[in-house]
């Protein structure tokens, strides 16, 4: 009998280790290098990397825009990816941050970087899609020119909250308001990505000052990127989990610190100058339900 009880307590030890192990693996931080965890996918000739692999520029040209994504599909957790703009006129260009599921029912969590004239402020805009649906835009100014120097660009995402930040500084919140039908992603995994192109049509003051491609090539330069987030194994449940290594759906993870509330509040304050739920117009007269939430 002690024979069968101890092999009972191995086997019971045995499977929590490997319960313990996959959760452990449910987070993974980056290895910091271009090479190895991304994959060009537009135009390879018009993307460059370093010889360490630690930094990474998009180009664009009459020819072509560029772009690449992540090897690797991710549900919950906090991407940093360390981003200099396009120095000098650039209007008409846009850079793209983002997190997408490429389903026709698609999640996304986008930064927009719409790029201007020379000495004019750059304006960052943000959008979330959810279930397929988009249309909640917001808008700012950025408080420094984003092409003098590299600054931090995060996407923090779990199963209560979707913070946006620049500097850490929150910028954009997106609660989970789906106990009141509103849609957030919490299903479906999704791919990093980056890309350069031509947006002229609409990207600078809604489209009147378009690209000189005379001031071309244009070049942005991403690097010293972190990824620690739940790899996609086709199972949700290990990234919803409540786990030591699923940080991002602690307790401390459901909401804003004080400090960040007052930091967001600053930002909407001084820098906002579009937000959706401020436009009744476009929505006519029914603002979507997710406006009369709390945000945090």
């Amino acid at each position: 009998m002690v024979y069968c009880v101890c092999n009972k307590t191995t086997l019971l030890l045995s499977l929590l280790s490997i319960s313990i192990v996959r959760f452990g693996l449910a987070s993974v931080v980056s290895t910091g290098d271009f090479n190895t965890d991304f994959h060009v996918t537009w135009f390879p000739s018009h993307v460059n990397t370093s010889a360490d692999g630690h930094s990474r520029t998009l180009m664009l040209d009459q020819e072509s825009g560029s772009s690449f994504a992540s090897n690797n599909m991710f549900l919950f957790g906090e991407i940093d990816m360390r981003i200099k703009l396009i120095p000098g006129y650039s209007a008409g260009t846009v850079l793209a941050y983002y997190l997408t599921s490429d389903r026709p029912n698609r999640d996304e969590i986008d930064f927009e970087f719409l790029v201007n004239v020379t000495g004019q402020p750059y304006i960052l805009q943000t959008n979330i899609y959810a279930d397929g649906s988009d249309n909640r835009e917001e808008r700012i100014y950025l408080w420094f020119d984003p092409t003098k120097d590299f600054h931090t660009y995060s996407i923090f995402w779990n199963l209560y909250q979707i913070v946006l930040m620049v500097d850490w500084v929150p910028v954009r919140v997106y609660r989970n308001h789906a106990d009141e039908g509103v849609a957030f992603p919490r299903w479906q995994p999704m791919t990093l990505k980056a890309s350069l192109w031509n947006g002229d049509s609409w990207a600078t003051r809604g489209g009147e000052d378009k690209v000189d491609w005379s001031k071309g090539p244009f070049v942005a330069t991403l690097g010293d990127y972190k990824i620690d987030a739940c790899v996609w194994k086709g199972n949700p449940r290990f990234c919803r989990a409540g786990s030591d290594g699923n940080w991002w759906n602690q307790p401390r993870s459901r909401s804003l610190t004080g400090r960040q509330r007052r930091l967001l509040k600053w930002v909407r304050k001084y820098h906002l100058i579009y937000d959706y739920c401020q436009d009744p117009q476009r929505f006519h007269g029914q603002l979507p339900r997710e406006c009369s939430l709390p945000k945090y």
